[in-house]
């Protein structure tokens, strides 16, 4: 299978990839533990089928191939599935859906990375975090890293990861949900202020929504 069977490579790209992750946001709860297990089980099936075993492809191959017979789907090439579907012809490197996907796990690490010395300082400090991303929207480091998931999904799209990604989504609001509970019963009316100002995922187009610096994790 030209392409695959690279599972040493798998191995180190999913090592260094949850690694980078890991740097910006570092677990510090057993459940930020649960959270980055669960986004690193996402990280290994993605690269177990991108360079290891192509499961999809190979579920999917008869009706591929009676698709579109011009194309070598066990080329890693082939992997793109969207930019292949599309046939534009176009190293897929560069097809509108590679880049597109660029663009979202680039801007969810940056979220993601930018959301963490607030939180961590909120934390250390006993305050509430409404500074930085924070000041747009309530869950930065949990939208970074469904930014991420998206993005992959885009670039290489697999039925294992598709089937996972709603389920982890799931769990990151239902963290997001219980840690708002939380933080209004341990900072009152100050979170309450907080929450009434700044919108749980989707920021608000134009200004900020920076409050008295009050803490927790959400």
């Amino acid at each position: 299978m030209s392409g695959y069977g690279l599972w040493g490579f798998a191995a180190v790209n999913a090592a260094l990839f949850l690694a980078f992750a890991f740097s910006f946001a570092r677990p510090l709860t057993g459940r930020d533990w649960r959270s980055f297990g669960a986004f690193s089980a996402f990280v290994v099936a993605l690269f177990a089928e991108m360079y290891g075993f192509p499961l999809t492809i190979y579920l999917l191959s008869g009706w591929l191939q009676t698709r579109w017979p011009g194309v070598d789907w066990f080329s890693h090439d082939g992997g793109h599935l969207s930019e292949m579907m599309l046939g534009l012809g176009i190293n897929p490197h560069f097809g509108p859906f590679h880049i597109a996907s660029t663009v979202l796990i680039i801007g969810g690490f940056w979220l993601v990375a930018t959301a963490w010395p607030v939180l961590l300082r909120a934390v250390q400090l006993g305050t509430l975090a409404t500074t930085g991303p924070y000041a747009r929207i309530r869950h930065p480091q949990y939208a970074g890293f469904i930014l991420i998931m998206t993005g992959f999904l885009l670039q290489w799209p697999t039925l294992v990861t598709l089937l996972m990604y709603p389920v982890l989504v799931a769990m990151y609001v239902g963290l997001a949900w219980r840690e708002e509970r939380e933080a209004a019963a341990h900072f009152g009316a100050d979170y309450v202020a907080y929450r009434a100002r700044v919108p749980a995922w989707l920021p608000r187009v134009g200004g900020s929504a920076e409050g008295p610096a009050t803490s927790h994790r959400p």
